[in-house]
């Protein structure tokens, strides 16, 4: 029963990841169709934050049991942890605008050893030596992977500033997930931090396009932050029924719930070796849709990458040997 739960978890994380991964190359095509950062977010959001709604409608029909709910304090640590998660998502779009989707998951996945600094930080103590030899293997690959070590190369540092952003707020969102109100179902925690999301999404869209366009002294103030004034329009809404669906479904929708459904099986540990699924999917996809060159070396970086995930969230002998005599 416990292989067959186990196994049921390993599937569900490693959908989820494949899922997500998929993510940024829909982002980029949409990009490359007109659509700004705004109204890709704001679509996703929205259309995401509809969908949740729905789907707790339908669990709070059809549950025998009484559902928990939120508390006033629950609602407002969710919501401001989901702003973490509005970030995330708006840090990584923006970094695509400048760099490829295969580089800007390696940043994204600079996570590993940010959330090292940070239970670090948290708990006070010096990371173990195998945590430390993983974010330097971490390191090491990233060098490959985004083939710094070519002469040659030119990365935009505006994409790779936005997607070390991503990273860092992905960290935050990971932290916030797993301590806050744990005991609330997976659809009403999702939806709430959702909402908090949302609010960055919409404000950011406020600035950034909507308010430029019909206020001159918000414009004035945008332009201290940029000269690109392309996308400051018109909200397009045709991006509802072309990317906006899909972008909801992969992104805010289907991972969040199938990782909350497979980590209680996985373990936090295995669930984030099987979670790093993300990283060759999301190159992959960028590679044979996007038509990204993806060299050797830069295959080997990802290995590395992976393999330092792996090392992370290995189980000490110690572990080992409390769970061998549990069993």
């Amino acid at each position: 029963m416990k292989k067959k739960n186990l196994l049921k978890g390993v599937l569900l994380v490693g959908i989820g990841a494949s899922v997500y991964g998929m993510l940024a190359t829909f982002v980029k095509m949409s990009y490359y169709d007109g659509y700004t950062t705004s109204e890709v977010t704001t679509a996703q959001f929205v259309l995401g934050l509809v969908g949740l709604l729905i789907l707790n409608f339908i669990q709070t029909l059809t549950s025998k049991t009484k559902l928990s709910s939120p508390s006033r304090k629950e609602v407002r640590m969710l919501m401001l942890a989901g702003t973490s998660l509005g970030c995330t998502s708006l840090f990584y779009y923006i970094a695509v605008q400048y760099i490829n989707v295969s580089i800007a998951i390696v940043l994204l996945m600079q996570s590993v050893w940010f959330s090292v600094v940070v239970e670090s930080f948290l708990t006070r103590k010096f990371p173990n030596v195998r945590k430390v030899v993983a974010t330097i293997i971490v390191l090491v690959g990233t060098v490959l992977a985004t083939n710094l070590i070519n002469v040659d190369i030119e990365l935009d540092w505006h994409g790779v500033f936005w997607g070390l952003m991503a990273a860092a707020s992905y960290t935050l969102t990971m932290f916030t997930s797993n301590t806050l109100a744990t005991h609330l179902p997976v659809l009403r925690k999702s939806m709430v931090m959702l909402s908090g999301g949302s609010i960055v999404i919409l404000a950011f869209l406020f600035f950034a396009q909507i308010g430029p366009l019909y206020f001159d002294g918000l414009k004035s103030i945008y332009l201290n932050f940029t000269d690109n004034t392309q996308h400051i329009h018109s909200f397009d809404y045709s991006i509802f029924w072309t990317y906006g669906f899909v972008l909801a479904v992969f992104g805010t929708i289907i991972p969040p719930i199938l990782f909350n459904l497979g980590f209680p099986n996985t373990g936090l540990g295995l669930g984030s070796i099987i979670s790093s699924l993300e990283l060759p999917v999301s190159v992959t996809m960028a590679f044979v849709l996007l038509g990204e060159k993806v060299i050797l070396v830069q295959w080997a970086g990802i290995a590395l990458i992976l393999f330092a995930i792996v090392l992370m969230n290995l189980p000490a002998k110690k572990e080992l040997k409390v769970a061998e005599q549990l069993s």
